[in-house]
């Protein structure tokens, strides 16, 4: 990703854009559709493929691809300066004054987006814009608008921008659950600023924690693993099945290199209609609980617990008054299905939950001493209550915040922030800070709306270090605790 490509463990973030708008019609005769087509059922419920009866017709991309590139956009993100050499911010440095160090030119990075409405909302990664100073969106058709950033949820490496524009080509969405092993996708998206990309492969496997988002405090990794080439540059891009629709975003790649090396890992499209409705309703992702913590099964734990099957996940333990226990569910339980759809991992288990919100009642079915038994758990918030949370963390400040204008931005000679009003108990007056006082940065990453702080706060731990100015031009820094 240009000067700010990010890689964790070998995993390295990739950049890649697409959606889709129109189907496509399938090539497959009647039997390959439905599944059945070359397959012989034996009596011992095995099936016996035969290869004689399977479509030899080949597959044409040209219908999806066209679908999909209209609706693929180039997302350029921009930092603010910072100063060379050192980059950490000293908090006392302004009682000796400000020796007006040298600065670098604002950097960019760029990646993909995939628009979801006529009227210009459109989907990406949170680590496409997260920090940047200002984000750009150029259309397939080479018209740019500047974009709002909606919203962020770095638990699911997503982010939702808004551009003012009308009748906008859009994607189809399409049906996760339904991807199978073995199935043809398309990647769409812009690597190395090559704009609208085209790449095909097949889907390798579902439900992957690859292990990108450890800083995260409730990270959902449930990754569509595929073969289709991905890098630098498709990171928020599409992954589109062969009708054209939309059935994941991509976001990272697994390499030595930063670039692609055979595995590409997408956001399955289910979870993200869930967190895109969400932060259009509410400006923060509403994530439901089930007060468990759990564990996968291996031959050698089901003998060690006297567990017959492998299929499900294991109840290592309850959350005290949680949903799960108020419900029925105990230690000990192998809980196998969430609403019917299978379990057979820990990935497969946070994906499902966290497509729900506090006060969603979910049919969960576990086995417990050999026997099946549902339970209707009504999922609670991280506070162990139904409410849903708007903006959590911003009552926790004890202030009223609101975005700066144009005139006060340059009046201060600031590119963003936000300013502090209506202050009353809470962090913010405990650290010190005084009405009228203007949030520019947060542990040293800018922050110019509230939806951006509130993202930060919501996935952070421990201290945290304010910098700001007030309207006097008096710069100053708090620290508080989360």
């Amino acid at each position: 990703m240009n000067s700010k490509t990010k890689s964790i463990l070998f995993v390295t973030l990739a950049i890649s854009a697409g959606m889709v708008g129109a189907g496509i019609v399938n090539h497959f005769d009647d039997h390959s559709r439905n599944g059945h087509s070359g397959f012989n059922k034996t009596n011992n419920g095995f099936h016996q493929v035969n290869y004689s009866g399977l479509s030899a017709a080949p597959i044409d991309f040209i219908l999806p691809a066209e679908a999909s590139v209209p609706t693929v956009v180039h997302v350029t993100t921009t930092y603010p300066s910072q100063s060379m050499g050192n980059h950490m911010v000293d908090p006392f440095s302004f009682f000796w004054g400000n020796p007006n160090p040298r600065e670098m030119p604002p950097q960019q990075s760029t990646g993909s987006g995939v628009i979801i409405s006529e009227d210009g909302y459109i989907v990406t990664n949170n680590h496409v814009v997260e920090n940047g100073d200002e984000v750009n969106v150029t259309l397939d058709n080479k018209e740019s608008y500047k974009a709002k950033v909606i919203g962020l949820d770095p638990s699911t490496d997503l982010a939702l921008l808004k551009v003012e524009a009308n009748n906008l080509p859009f994607a189809a969405w399409g049906n996760s659950d339904q991807v199978k092993v073995g199935e043809w996708v398309l990647a769409v998206g812009n690597p190395f600023n090559l704009t609208s990309t085209v790449t095909a492969g097949i889907i390798s496997a579902k439900a992957r924690n690859i292990h990108i988002l450890p800083n995260q405090k409730f990270p959902i990794e449930s990754f569509i693993q595929t073969d289709a080439a991905v890098n630098p540059g498709n990171s928020g891009g599409a992954l589109v099945n062969t009708r054209g629709e939309l059935i994941g975003i991509n976001a990272a790649i697994a390499s030595n290199t930063g670039s692609y090396s055979g595995y590409s890992f997408a956001i399955p499209v289910n979870i993200v209609k869930k967190v895109v409705n969400d932060l259009m309703e509410y400006g923060t992702v509403q994530r439901g609980f089930i007060g468990v913590s759990i564990r996968d099964l291996d031959s050698e734990f089901a003998k060690e617990k006297e567990i017959k099957s492998l299929q499900g996940v294991y109840v290592n333990g309850i959350t005290e008054d949680g949903a799960a226990e108020s419900a029925g569910i105990k230690e000990g339980d192998v809980i196998t299905s969430i609403n019917g759809s299978l379990i057979k991992s820990s990935p497969e288990l946070q994906e499902q939950v966290g497509r729900y919100r506090p006060g969603d009642t979910i049919d969960v079915t576990v086995m417990r001493s050999g026997n099946e038994k549902v339970y209707a758990v009504t999922l609670r918030n991280k506070d162990g209550n139904t409410k849903v949370v708007k903006n959590e963390s911003i009552s926790m400040l004890g202030a009223t915040l609101v975005s700066l204008s144009d005139s006060e931005l340059d009046k201060l000679n600031i590119s963003k922030g936000i300013k502090v009003k209506d202050l009353s108990t809470g962090k913010l007056k405990s650290a010190g800070i005084k009405e009228g006082f203007i949030i520019v940065s947060i542990d040293n990453k800018p922050v110019g709306s509230v939806e951006e702080l509130t993202n930060y706060l919501n996935n952070k731990k421990g201290g945290v270090l304010i910098e700001g100015v007030y309207p006097n031009g008096m710069r100053a820094y708090y620290g508080f605790g989360m």
